[in-house]
């Protein structure tokens, strides 16, 4: 399996992402790839510090001829968002990445495949590794928890870069150099309920919202993808119109920063039509996505009855709660053509033994605008009786027009490719901002491989791109600017 992965161009960056998609990486849970990057450091004889969250810094002095060039502080995130299909047997704590190549892909098995970001972690290795690539003074800084709150980055020693260029390699296209990005608030709405029998005469349904697409909450929020919490909140609120019925649970979603492709319920009701007006529904939603979400499907099934559910007027302003509160892209860019300025993603929802959550992340390139949209799914939680909690805010990171660094990047990339790169802002949580804010006159840019479908058992790395993306950045390490 990992064989032929292995065998791929630049065989120095594959092999690299074969060893390191043996290591579980889950955010908040990176001690077992931290020490793997201790150890990878120090095998190579190099300084390699590791700060007080776990943050590794591995320097490599210049090679010959480039001691007078800038130093370069090289990039990467060590966690992965860890995603696999319903029905994939597969445990991330003990298994490594199951990887196989598709066509001009690198794909995994029913898994997320680690791409993001370890393509620029083993990228930032092999430079690390090789004896003959020429390259100024490095500092190559790998860190943790970026997928979920980016608290690496946010606890960076501020003492431990001495670079004044740094090349973030986690941009997933690779004609684009980013330039910008969005900053991001957690938004937490939680309530409690008084649980109540099942009423006499009562049957039980699971309803089931699956087949979605999914993908990063950021990038892939301008597609309009369904999104399974609200679909199937859609499907049970137009069922409550026709008869009353009790939530007993909900268990939808996953992690904040993927858009969730599935999501069950279970209810009961009275209601013998039931299944119908699901079915009803259901039909006008993949008449609806049938260009977007072939494989939606939204499916009933009769189940043995639960002890316990919310009344049915609680189930009520649930639905109504949720039916109201936003998902999707709020405010296009008005600056910068195609670009999402602010959205949001309702995650996760969890309703069971009295409690319900719901988890939301709601991202902006304009800070005002960030707050604004968050008050304003505060204010739909609270009128339905929820409390609500912002946590892991992090900064965007604003362009700069005069970077010296882009202005590399930017010729390099016409000369070598014949055409001009897309230089643009994103959507997504880069960390340039927040590493910004410790080393406020550090210049950076960010740039990387094509990769597909992060944050979904459908992510792939394009081997083509790999093999362009590493060709391209040789050459900037090569003609990057003297200090």
């Amino acid at each position: 399996m990992n064989t032929e992965i292995r065998n791929l161009a630049p065989k120095e960056v594959w092999n690299n992402f074969a060893d390191l998609n043996a290591v579980p990486r889950p955010s908040k849970k990176e001690e077992k790839v931290i020490a793997f990057m201790q150890e990878f450091g120090k095998k190579l004889g190099l300084e390699t510090l590791t700060d007080a969250v776990g943050n590794v810094v591995i320097k490599k002095p210049a090679t010959k001829g480039y001691e007078n060039k800038t130093t370069l502080v090289l990039q990467s995130h060590l966690d992965m968002v860890h995603q696999k299909n319903n029905d994939t047997n597969f445990d991330f704590a003990t298994q490594g990445i199951e990887m196989y190549v598709d066509g001009d892909w690198v794909r995994a098995k029913g898994t997320t495949l680690g791409a993001d970001n370890g393509l620029g972690v083993a990228t930032i290795m092999a430079i690390l590794q090789s004896e003959t690539i020429e390259h100024p003074a490095i500092e190559a800084l790998f860190t943790i928890d970026e997928e979920t709150g980016m608290t690496g980055a946010k606890n960076l020693d501020e003492s431990i870069l001495e670079g004044e260029i740094l090349l973030n390699l986690d941009t997933e296209e690779d004609d684009e150099i980013g330039i910008g990005c969005a900053g991001g608030v957690d938004i937490t709405a939680t309530k409690t309920y008084t649980p109540v029998a099942v009423e006499n005469g009562s049957k039980a349904y699971k309803v089931t919202v699956k087949g979605l697409k999914g993908g990063h909450s950021g990038m892939d929020i301008i597609k309009g993808l369904g999104n399974a919490n609200k679909l199937i909140n859609r499907v049970l609120y137009t069922a409550y119109q026709e008869e009353a019925f009790c939530i007993s649970e909900i268990d939808g979603g996953g992690l904040r920063n993927a858009i969730p492709r599935e999501s069950n319920a279970i209810i009961t009701t009275k209601n013998n039509n039931f299944g119908a007006v699901i079915e009803k529904e259901a039909l006008a939603i993949k008449a609806e996505y049938k260009l977007l979400e072939a494989d939606l499907e939204v499916v009933v099934t009769e189940v043995n009855l639960p002890k316990e559910t919310l009344t049915a007027e609680d189930t009520l302003v649930l639905l109504k709660t949720l039916y109201a509160a936003p998902n999707g892209v709020y405010r296009m860019s008005p600056e910068v053509k195609g670009l999402v300025e602010t959205s949001n993603n309702i995650a996760r929802v969890i309703v069971k033994e009295g409690n319900i959550k719901i988890s939301c992340l709601t991202r902006s390139s304009v800070e005002t605008n960030k707050w604004d949209f968050a008050n304003a799914q505060r204010s739909v939680y609270e009128l339905g009786g929820f409390t609500v909690a912002f946590s892991g805010e992090y900064p965007g990171w604003a362009p700069n027009a005069d970077s010296e660094i882009l202005k590399v990047l930017d010729s390099l990339y016409t000369k070598i490719n014949g055409e001009q790169a897309n230089v643009a802002a994103c959507h997504a949580g880069l960390e340039c901002g927040i590493i910004g804010s410790h080393y406020p006159k550090m210049d950076m840019i960010s740039f990387g491989p094509t990769i597909l479908g992060a944050h979904s058992p459908d992510e792939r790395a394009s081997i083509s791109s790999m093999q362009k993306f590493w060709n391209f950045l040789l050459e900037v390490l090569k003609n990057s600017p003297e200090k």
